[in-house]
């Protein structure tokens, strides 16, 4: 069995043993050993041949004899076994809400239902309603979570669907007569949360292609199926759709499936407009009926008399009346254009690794500085720096700068206290090379108060990065209340910049809130709020963020050299 095969063993048990109420952080270990096994891009057989599976991250003795044992046999006792001891279609039934595994098993035992398409039926036709514990109201119920679960995935952070993307998107290219595929979708636009992964597909055989990825490892139900297409629902909770095109077809095909619906409709509109009809397969002149020449997406706004607009933009956010204004940005930040990595935690406050480790991984990235930036004393959780122990913290990054070539800054994450000072003395403040002010408690404080406590903060004649500026967790934490338009007009007569947080869980500020700071000519500071090495590659999901917030290269501080970014961004 290939990797992704063996994936997908693995990821059913985990999922069996969760739904069973087995150990939690077990169920989890066999997915942390399905991720690794689809990152490995290497020779299986070896590493089966040569017992070196533990050699891949997550990867222990129990879980490489598993692995071990479907590689060479084709299946897994363990798995057999929870089959035996649950409902038949249990994982594809348990993706509908309100379905619990004892209502599971009544319902197999009652009706054998054994799927969600046989549910369903089984409901329209009222037949659930006679199961002991169910009646009309539950009937309904049901249905209704049925509908829900045809047509809405699981939304997921931005980088756990990229995650679930790219094993997807491997998988499709590898099939028969696949010529091309590219993600597209929510995820192509980058946004904070996705729910459907989309590929498009490039095909002289859209048959096999189709009939290939609807047996695709991690799939628990195929929803929807015709001539070049299919829907299904994954493992994760995800949607996942393929369309094909034959190449020709295939940069119209790969536009249509990026674009947001509003998006899509407002190029609609304006091919009207031009007398043209865009769809999937191109651009078309309505009095001949006769097809414009599309060989990239660039070709499509072309015949549009529009720029060509990033993935990023696509979301019918004012992008179109910009580009028809001459004011869409035509120099979006990119990664590479990235020289420093700012806001980055140690060991000396919540950070797991050292001074010199996180300056030795930002030198492995090609970076030319890095902000040394723990946390101030006021988040005691945290591990916050007394006077006493910054001063230890900024001689030992005088040691680590002897040995990397890599610029250490030294700098502080400042907490705004509930008053809106920062809880280092100015006179501290004044030594360092970069100060970000955040918030990190009092979050339910009135309208009010927040706008007066941040507006206060960010008037310190101090220069500070005002970081992650609204304090939301993506789906599990709000931004707090403040008057957000007030602020940022304090901020653009005050010494501030605004940070965009590459933390997958913040991405913080969000666009919208970038776009209107932009307008006020406010600068932006992309950062990783990294608290381990690898988390510094979290300055990607930053630069999405910013991308999707419209900001272009000069208008990021940290695009600059080091010494230009110093005197940018230094306090005193």
């Amino acid at each position: 069995m290939d990797r992704f095969a063996i994936a997908a063993v693995l990821r059913e048990i985990g999922a069996l043993l969760e739904l069973q109420g087995g150990n939690p952080f077990k169920a989890r270990a066999y997915e942390r050993g399905a991720r690794a096994l689809e990152a490995f891009n290497g020779d299986l057989d070896a590493l089966v041949g040569g017992r070196r599976l533990t050699s891949l991250p997550g990867v222990g003795a129990a879980l490489a004899a598993t692995i071990a044992e479907v590689h060479e046999t084709g299946r897994s006792e363990q798995l057999d076994r929870l089959r035996r001891q649950l409902p038949p279609g249990v994982l594809e039934l348990s993706q509908v809400p309100h379905l619990t595994l004892p209502r599971i098993r009544a319902l197999h035992q009652a009706l054998g239902v054994s799927s969600v398409a046989e549910l369903k039926a089984a409901a329209e036709a009222g037949r659930v309603r006679g199961v002991k514990g169910f009646g009309p109201k539950t009937e309904e119920k049901v249905l209704a979570g049925i509908r829900e679960f045809e047509t809405r995935g699981q939304a997921v952070l931005l980088y756990e669907a990229e995650r679930e993307g790219q094993a997807l998107l491997e998988y499709v290219r590898a099939l028969p007569g696949v010529q091309q595929a590219d993600l597209a979708g929510a995820l192509r636009r980058r946004t904070e949360v996705v729910d459907r992964l989309v590929v498009a597909v490039a095909t002289a055989d859209p048959a096999t292609a189709v009939d290939r990825f609807a047996r695709y490892p991690q799939s628990v139900a195929v929803i929807e199926r015709d001539l070049t297409g299919a829907t299904a629902r994954l493992a994760a909770g995800l949607i996942a759709q393929v369309q094909t095109a034959p190449r020709s077809a295939y940069p119209a095909l790969l536009h249509e499936l990026t674009g947001s619906e509003a998006h899509r409709a407002r190029l609609a509109q304006r091919a009207k407009e031009l007398g043209l009809a865009l769809d999937r397969r191109g651009v078309t002149r309505l009095a001949t009926r006769r097809r414009r020449p599309v060989k990239s997406e660039a070709d499509i706004y072309r015949h549009l008399e529009l720029p060509d607009m990033p993935p990023e933009l696509r979301e019918d956010v004012g992008e179109i009346e910009a580009a028809l204004a001459g004011e869409l940005p035509p120099d979006l930040v990119e990664e590479a254009d990235i020289q420093g990595l700012v806001h980055c935690h140690t060991v000396y406050s919540d950070g797991r690794h050292t001074v010199e480790e996180m300056a030795r991984a930002a030198e492995a990235m090609g970076m030319k500085y890095i902000t040394i930036t723990d946390h101030s004393p006021t988040p005691s959780y945290a591990g916050g720096l007394s006077l006493d122990r910054l001063q230890r913290q900024w001689e030992d990054i005088d040691r680590a700068q002897e040995k990397v070539k890599v610029r250490l800054l030294r700098g502080t994450e400042s907490d705004i206290l509930a008053d809106g000072s920062l809880d280092y003395p100015d006179a501290i403040l004044e030594k360092m090379d970069v100060v970000i002010a955040s918030i990190h408690n009092r979050y339910k404080m009135n309208e009010d108060q927040m706008t007066r406590r941040v507006v206060t903060a960010l008037q310190n004649p101090l220069f500070k990065v005002w970081g992650h500026a609204l304090g939301r967790y993506v789906q599990s934490r709000p931004p707090i209340a403040v008057r957000v338009e007030e602020v940022l007009d304090a901020a653009a007569e005050s010494r501030v910049a605004v940070e965009v947080n590459g933390d997958p869980h913040r991405l913080d500020m969000e666009p919208r809130w970038q776009r209107e700071a932009r307008r006020r000519g406010i600068r932006f500071v992309i950062s990783t709020d990294a608290h381990s090495t690898h988390e510094l590659r979290n300055v990607r999901y930053g630069v999405s963020m910013a991308r999707r917030g419209w900001l272009r290269k000069g208008e990021v501080l940290n695009t600059l050299g080091v010494e230009e970014f110093r005197r940018a961004v230094r306090p005193s």
